[in-house]
């Protein structure tokens, strides 16, 4: 297979101002700060995108149409957690193919507005069948934890070390996202607090577990040949990968809930395709899927960026940490902005374009010699995950 690296550009990324329960804003109303944010930091005009590919919003794409008011192609695509980059990938295969010259894509998500919340205990497995074990555990907190406690009993870690490495990393992610304008939760929170959250499902108590939120974020992309016409400080895209999983591991007896399939194998395309031979070693930055501390933690492991099994010893070491060697989730995370599935994907990206650029607000954040950034996104649930891994970074590397 051919490889993509650098032949598509990012010229322009954008969100609405502050993600959260907004509910004082339509869909549209949130999607226009999006998508114009995007169109001025591209320096493009509305009338200058040639077609788009949008997550989220109504079945069709035509709500899309009516705020960019031509009459382009707009493809609606789906893919659970991982639909921002999904829209991303379709702008990329559409530029490659030379149909289109400048691009758009759009994710947006109203949690509050949906017609219930949480999710149901159904289709098991990829079939319509009840499972008296993980369909009563239905709800994602409840999956989550049998991954948490899992992992527990596999490494050797007591309840209280456990727990206290879980709070660690919804700590440090409170942290960076006290420092971000635009996180629905801008507080510091301890690890104390953290570690005594009233319980949600054990060992996730409150703070392990990130919020329904509400957002939109849009991004403009051409080839990179076109790029320098529109700015001179783009980014690239190294890899795209994307793994769906059949859905049966959690049936499977040797199915041990402490290691993401799909993540592995979605970034192991994205390491082959951005010529990525040591993770750890060559990436300056992570935007990991952290819907729950535990999916953070091993998520982490799952793309290579530590030894299964290890990662307490580098959240305490603070390896991922604003000041460590190898920062995951800088924004402050799905735990900070709360989680609009369709959106959160495109978030990351534009976390990971300025952060490169060398833009990201409060400078407090900014992190230094940012060349290269993975953004992983997930959907579904352990055993069962539709994965996104994305390498963004500057031209040539």
């Amino acid at each position: 297979m051919e490889s993509i690296k650098d032949k598509v550009a990012i010229i322009g990324v954008g969100t609405n101002k502050r993600w959260g329960e907004l509910y004082d804003q339509d869909e549209t109303g949130i999607v226009l700060e999006a998508v114009h944010e995007a169109l001025d930091d591209a320096g493009v005009g509305i009338g200058d995108i040639q077609a788009a590919w949008v997550g989220g919003g109504a079945p069709t794409g035509n709500w899309l149409t009516s705020i960019i008011k031509q009459y382009i192609p707009v493809t609606k695509v789906e893919n659970a957690c991982a639909t921002g980059a999904e829209t991303v990938r379709g702008c990329t295969f559409g530029l490659l193919s030379k149909t289109y010259d400048l691009v758009m894509a759009v994710g947006v998500g109203k949690m509050k507005d949906a017609p219930r919340g949480g999710e149901g205990a159904g289709d098991e497995a990829g079939v319509d069948k009840y499972h008296p074990v993980t369909g009563a555990t239905g709800i994602p907190a409840g999956r989550y934890a049998l991954a948490a406690t899992r992992y527990f009993s596999r490494y050797g870690l007591s309840r209280q070390e456990g727990k206290h490495m879980l709070a660690m990393i919804s700590s440090k992610s409170h942290y960076n996202g006290a420092r971000n304008p635009r996180a629905m939760f801008q507080r510091e929170v301890s690890v104390e607090t953290c570690e005594n959250s009233p319980i949600i499902a054990w060992p996730l108590g409150l703070y392990d577990c990130c919020a329904q939120a509400e957002g939109a974020a849009a991004a403009i992309l051409c080839r990179t040949e076109d790029a320098k016409s529109f700015r001179p400080d783009y980014i690239t895209i190294k890899g795209i990968g994307i793994s769906v999983g059949p859905g049966m591991r959690k049936f499977h007896t040797g199915f041990d809930f402490t290691h993401w399939e799909e993540s592995t194998a979605a970034s192991k395309q994205a390491y082959e395709q951005a010529g990525i031979k040591n993770p750890r070693e060559e990436l300056d930055m992570a935007e990991c899927h952290d819907c729950f501390s535990i999916a953070e933690a091993i998520a982490v492991e799952s793309v290579g960026l530590c030894e299964r099994g290890t990662i307490r010893r580098d959240v305490e070491a603070g390896t991922f940490t604003l000041e460590g060697k190898l920062p995951v989730n800088a924004s402050g995370g799905l735990k900070s902005f709360g989680h609009p599935p369709p959106a959160s994907g495109i978030r990351e990206m534009f976390e990971t374009y300025k952060q490169i650029i060398g833009k990201a607000e409060y400078q407090s954040r900014q992190l230094k010699n940012v060349e290269l950034g993975l953004c992983h996104n997930q959907g579904g649930h352990p055993g069962r995950f539709e994965c996104s891994v994305t390498i963004l970074g500057i031209p040539g590397k």
